[in-house]
């Protein structure tokens, strides 16, 4: 027997407005004490009645638009009925049959055979909006549970996917896209560590015939798994979930009728919770107190805000920059530091032609993108670590940076030296060009003065000198460290080489 998983996702995204869905209430509730951002609307009081939030459909087209799919001209809002302790008016105003966007489609890469990777392409069924519950909070004992109310209300997006995914590893890289593209389109900050993207992941096994003649795919009843709450913990959920579910078809019994399952991150199990419940068991109808939306002035209005998205940034920095498409991947990952990267590479080319007139960019470009990525990816990095900081608390800026990479490239700063620049720049802000004037940490570029430090190291260690000759290659490193060591980082390592490998020759 041969079974492969199908896999759909219902992803829950909580809208970056400034007030609620349907009430003019703060949505920043989850920053205030339990219970402050409510009012009789959002509380579900007798004869209150929802206005629509703008901004949040705004929100939902732009999705819809940044996703290739069909954005409504017509949408209307609709009661889901459902009794539970955290929704405040006993049904919750959602959308039914006419979302505000239907289909469209997400590709991201996965890993393949090697380091190659291939790409996916996940088909979407819907976008909807609708408002989210209140939350529960627990005690420890199990005994008691209270709720704040600040959340009631919350505007959301629900995006709903085909049943596409064929392995757990890439429904966990389609949410990490999925949320990149949140980000930039400035919908939502989607942590998930923070409820603000929430995931319910659809699962089932089915049997694949293998050889000619394969029977057309079946689709089996389905586990949805809730309480999801990390990128990671949809990994696990899922493989456990085709493990249990596996066992269950090897011993004769698949599951027959849809269930929902809480995740357990503690101990790494799914644990079951109800019978999954049909539309029909929601007892949709059109909500009476919201008139039908007519979005063809919305749609107009946001189509020309879609902004250039992660995957065609990541192929534009490639092919514009020269930089390797892990690197680029890293630096759209951080919109941030991409715009910064970006600027980067503008203020070198500016820096380098007044430094080097009529300098070929095009042949620059392999080596201006080493140095960009090098210093921004790794160098800058591991000076925030060491500082403590973010990137945002770093005090350089790009036109500063970029000078420094043109010092380095020019060879007028080595590189132990640049990196005591780059933390000063860091730290407290300044011009390299000056940091480096001031603490004299330019490059040496007398060469008969590095020759006399190089034939000086030559005679201070005898016995690394006897190494080399025994065969030890390594030895002309400790030479050339000794020799940056006298030259407290001055002395350009290549030449450095050169010198003490001219230094041995003599001794043939």
């Amino acid at each position: 027997m041969k079974l492969e998983p199908v896999i759909g996702l219902e992803i829950h995204v909580q809208l970056k407005t400034a007030s609620k869905m349907f009430c003019g209430c703060s949505n920043r509730g989850e920053y205030e004490a339990p219970n402050v951002t409510v009012c009789p609307v959002c509380m579900g009081h007798p004869g209150t009645l929802p206005n629509v939030n703008a901004q949040a459909v705004r929100f939902g087209a732009l999705i819809g638009l940044a996703l290739g799919s069909q954005v409504a001209g017509r949408s209307k809002f609709d009661r889901k009925n459902y009794f539970y302790p955290d929704l405040p008016k006993g049904y919750q105003i959602s959308q039914f049959d006419q979302p505000i966007v239907a289909g469209g489609t997400l590709e991201f890469e996965v890993p393949d055979v090697g380091n190659l990777k291939r790409t996916a392409k996940v088909r979407l069924t819907r976008v909807h909006l609708e408002e989210d519950a209140a939350k529960l909070m627990h005690s420890e004992d199990g005994k008691s549970s209270l709720v704040d109310y600040n959340r009631a209300g919350t505007p959301l997006a629900e995006i709903v996917t085909e049943p596409d995914f064929r392995s757990p590893l890439e429904a966990k890289l389609f949410l990490q896209e999925l949320r990149l593209i949140m980000r930039y389109l400035g919908v939502s900050d989607a942590d998930m560590e923070k409820g603000h993207l929430r995931c319910d992941a659809n699962i089932s096994l089915r049997e694949v015939a293998e050889g000619p003649g394969e029977r057309a795919p079946v689709l089996n009843a389905k586990t949805e798994v809730k309480n999801i709450n990390s990128f990671r913990s949809v990994e696990r959920a899922l493989e456990y979930e085709i493990q249990r579910q596996t066992k269950l078809w090897l011993d004769g019994k698949p599951p027959t009728k849809q269930a929902t399952r809480g995740w357990d991150d503690v101990r790494g199990i799914t644990v079951e919770q109800r019978t999954k419940e049909g539309s029909s068991d929601y007892r949709y109808f059109p909500e009476p107190d919201l008139l039908t939306m007519n979005l063809d002035a919305i749609i107009e209005e946001m189509r020309p805000r879609v902004p250039e998205l992660p995957a065609q940034r990541r192929a534009r920095l490639v092919e514009e920059y020269g930089l390797a498409p892990a690197d680029a991947r890293t630096l759209v990952d951080d919109a941030p530091l991409a715009d910064f990267a970006e600027k980067v590479f503008s203020e070198l080319a500016a820096w380098i032609q007044s430094e080097q007139k009529g300098a070929d960019l095009e042949t620059l470009k392999p080596e201006m993108a080493r140095l960009v990525s090098g210093w921004l990816l790794t160098k800058l990095n591991g000076v925030l670590t060491e500082l403590k900081l973010t990137f945002e608390e770093s005090k350089t800026d790009a036109e500063n940076f970029a000078e420094l990479l043109t010092l380095i490239h020019a060879k007028k700063v080595t590189g132990p030296n640049a990196l005591v620049i780059l933390t000063e720049m860091v730290r407290n802000g300044g011009d390299p060009s000056d940091i480096m004037n001031a603490q004299g940490l330019g490059a040496m570029s007398d060469t008969s003065e590095l020759a006399s430090v190089a034939a000086n190291v030559i005679v201070a260690n005898p016995k690394v000198v006897e190494d080399w000759r025994g065969g030890k290659a390594n030895a002309i490193q400790f030479l050339v460290g000794q020799m940056m060591k006298m030259t407290k980082g001055k002395a350009p390592p290549e030449e450095a080489r050169r010198l003490i490998e001219a230094e041995l020759a003599k001794l043939k």
